[in-house]
């Protein structure tokens, strides 16, 4: 640590009442602005000077400011090993021994910070996390780029690389300082773009006179402008999380007086501190995410519609699209995107086998490493469980209920508007119930805080789980078959398709009901497999008694805790 470093951060942090380690995390973002703006200007035909540039200020970061020494060691560690895995393993199993090795690492410091238990302590778990997004990706694309082109996606198609990096680009890439500590997370391919400057190529039959404008003999465009608008909503997101967090905490749901206020005010001042969480998401990632397109590194090619630059390339969340969400897959949808395109296109699709699509065992890994991802708090787990069941009773309650608030062939009828703000209300105020075991952490203050609410939100779907397996789900489905008539089923707008944001939601399974059934079938035909030509039970009997084992290991387990 550079000597006397910790003065000016000591001051702030008794002006603001943050640690003094939240004041060094929030100065990193805004040191990355200048430092960006120097790396944007260095000559585009000296990447090794880029790269090190970038290796130098991250260790500054690491260690001039914050004393990481042994946070240095841990990334060169798992960058190190990572390259080596990916040139002298071989075989279909290399990018799994990259991604356990890197798992397990990171699950080591996640134990460790959990042990300390000083959660505004910066140390190097942040930035493992993203390490493994990155690394773990890495591993892929050398796979990706030894197998024929036909058997890939044209996803992996463009992510592949056929040959090792330079270390030094390597290095760089895993240094990349204006997203080293929370991210955005990026594939190699990307930064290789990046530092060669064939992502700000013209698309083919692209006017020149078009292209966006640049400095000199740069071909790096323009990016000041966007950068510092999400830097402004980035500190204006802080300063308001600032005043929020000392009247909407978990020290609030937690003390006495909470207990004295009615349920209104009580699921209030519960929703709040969710709000005012996600606040604090929105400031750093957007703090990230600017700096990032102030260094060119997010540009995502010219916009179809206007012509100009589009910096989302790296963009982590959409505020407006989880604060507005009328459902599950939504909210979730716009939260970490980096993470659900990790998950995604690195998990939830390589354990598919070739020519399947994915099932019960796709969505049970992806939940599995998103768990492991973010630590091992019980808080997270009694999250994700919940979660799970929220998203399959909201998923099947929209199909029963939304297409009475629709013509029959999709369009919108004037009383949809009460359906829209009942179902946003109850989205909100659901995950505000869901995640609070995420900020409280600890199971007995996690139960606490939902008793005092009376559990409304495990009751809700209680409810709603008991009508779906009644009568009356079928007794809607008709009426929804009668109301659509010979219009079929409505189609229903999306930004997304469900194809491309399946398995996206942050590893929460969709369907649990359906991911049991698809379980059941996958053991059924491994059973029949080993079996071979022996005698044994067929069909529904063979069913029956896969799911009588499942239920009674279930039941064994749950003895156990």
């Amino acid at each position: 640590m550079l000597p006397y470093i910790n003065g000016p951060f000591d001051y702030v942090s008794n002006l603001l009442g943050a640690s003094r380690d939240e004041v060094k995390l929030l100065s990193l973002f805004l040191i990355s602005y200048p430092l960006a703006g120097v790396l944007k200007r260095l000559p585009d035909s000296k990447p090794w000077l880029k790269n090190v540039f970038i290796i130098a200020v991250a260790l500054f970061y690491l260690v001039g400011l914050f004393d990481l020494w042994s946070g240095l060691l841990l990334v060169v560690f798992d960058a190190v090993g990572t390259y080596a895995i990916a040139k002298y393993v071989q075989g279909p199993y290399m990018p799994w021994i990259g991604f356990v090795f890197l798992m397990g690492h990171m699950s080591i410091s996640h134990v460790y910070r959990q042990m300390t238990g000083s959660p505004s302590r910066v140390d190097i778990t942040g930035a493992q996390m993203v390490m493994v997004m990155k690394l773990s990706a890495f591993c892929w694309n050398v796979w990706d780029g030894k197998q024929k082109p036909a058997d890939l996606t044209d996803e992996q198609k463009d992510r592949m690389l056929t040959e090792l990096p330079a270390p030094l680009d390597y290095a760089g890439f895993v240094a990349f300082f204006p997203s080293l500590m929370i991210g955005p997370a990026f594939d190699f391919v990307d930064y290789h773009r990046w530092l060669n400057t064939s992502m700000f190529d013209l698309p083919p039959g692209t006017d020149p006179l078009k292209a966006p404008p640049t400095r000199k003999k740069r071909k790096i465009p323009r990016s000041a402008t966007p950068a510092m608008w999400k830097m402004a909503q980035g500190i204006i997101w802080i300063v308001v999380f600032l005043q929020c967090q000392n009247y909407f905490s978990s020290d609030m749901v937690l003390g006495p007086r909470y207990e004295s206020l009615n349920l209104g005010w009580r699921i209030f001042y519960l929703h709040m501190m969710s709000f005012a969480t996600r606040m604090k998401y929105y400031g750093v990632w957007n703090l990230t995410d600017g700096a990032c397109t102030l260094a060119g590194i997010g540009y995502k090619g010219l916009d179809p519609k206007t012509g100009k630059p589009n910096w989302d390339r790296l963009i982590n969340v959409k505020p407006a699209g989880v604060e507005l969400a009328q459902n599950t897959h939504a909210y979730l949808g716009n939260w970490n995107l980096n993470t659900n395109h990790w998950l995604r296109n690195y998990m939830y699709l390589r354990v598919t086998p070739k020519g399947k699509k994915p099932g019960f065992r796709a969505s049970m890994a992806t939940f599995v490493t998103s768990a492991f991802w973010h630590g091992f708090q019980p808080g997270y787990y009694l999250t994700f469980v919940l979660a799970s069941f929220v998203q399959n009773v909201a998923k099947n309650s929209r199909r029963l209920l939304r297409p009475f608030f629709l013509t029959p062939d999709g369009k919108p009828l004037p009383r949809k508007r009460y359906y829209d703000v009942f179902t946003w209300f109850v989205t909100q105020l659901t995950f505000s119930f869901v995640t609070a075991p995420f900020l409280l952490l600890s199971i007995h203050d996690s139960l606490a805080v939902w008793s005092r609410v009376y559990f409304y939100v495990p009751i809700g779907v209680a409810l709603c789980s008991a009508f779906l397996a009644s009568p009356g789900k079928a007794w809607l489905q008709k009426k929804v078959k009668e109301r659509t008539g010979a219009a079929g089923k409505p189609k229903l707008a999306r930004t997304e398709s469900t194809e491309s944001m399946q398995g996206a939601t942050l590893g929460v399974p969709s369907e649990p009901g359906r991911e049991f059934d698809e379980m059941v079938d996958e053991i059924m035909v491994e059973v029949k497999h080993r079996r071979g030509n022996k005698p044994g039970p067929e069909g529904g009997d063979l069913r029956k008694a896969v799911e009588d084992t499942l239920h009674k290991q279930t039941e064994g387990m749950r003895k156990v805790q």
